[in-house]
């Protein structure tokens, strides 16, 4: 499996998760360190502790910040991607929130150029929908899809201009999966054309608060 794993619960509160997650490291994508909605004002050494054991295990480190869908101040997103990299050593970031349509996509372009003029390594977007053709030219990895199992079963269609890029530059997030559908639910992403997925058992209003077992091989 390829998998984006965004966990966000604190390490104090259930190492076990992140333990099972630094043994599962090899077989992600990428892991989304989000201790505060962001980096946060000050290092969290629990963070700073998972995030060096999940880069010595072999993770790519993507470091979590908000966009808001555009309204957000660019130099607010730049200085938080900063402070991800400086406190928590990440490889790249991972841009929540991400405008999809035609009018945002020049503004997304800027951004992303400022964030690779500073060295960022590896850039996710995340519009959570499929956006506007052009969106995922600017990254490495484009979510195209953030929603309930439900919804990804019954309502999801895929625009024809997702077939002009390889699968590993698509992901899909999808939430509320049954634990024993989870292998289900890796397949049909691969089939939709997405390489990279983060299927997870849990609901709203945080279901990237605990790890399926079932991502990482663990026993309940």
């Amino acid at each position: 499996m390829n998998l984006l794993i965004p966990l966000y619960v604190h390490p104090a509160e259930d190492p076990g998760a992140w333990h099972r997650l630094i043994t599962a490291a090899p077989r992600t994508y990428g892991v989304v360190l989000n201790p505060a909605s962001g980096p946060g004002e000050a290092p969290d050494p629990a963070f700073t502790a998972a995030a060096g054991a999940l880069r010595a295990a072999g993770a790519r480190l993507l470091g979590y910040v908000d966009t808001d869908y555009g309204v957000r101040d660019p130099a607010d997103i730049t200085e938080d991607v900063r402070r991800h990299r400086q406190w928590y050593a990440t490889d790249g970031c991972f841009l929540d929130r991400v405008t999809a349509t035609a009018d945002g996509l020049p503004g997304c372009r800027r951004l992303v150029r400022t964030l690779r003029r500073l060295g960022v390594g590896t850039v996710v977007l995340n519009p959570g929908v499929h956006p506007a053709p052009g969106y995922a030219r600017l990254a490495d990895l484009t979510v195209t899809f953030e929603g309930h199992w439900s919804t990804y079963v019954s309502a999801f269609s895929r625009p024809a201009w997702t077939a002009r890029h390889g699968p590993d530059r698509l992901c899909h997030l999808v939430y509320g999966v049954p634990e024993a559908l989870v292998p289900l639910a890796v397949r049909t992403a691969h089939e939709r054309g997405a390489a990279v997925c983060g299927p997870v058992t849990g609901e709203p209003p945080n279901p990237w608060g605990q790890l399926t077992p079932a991502l990482t091989g663990a026993k309940r």
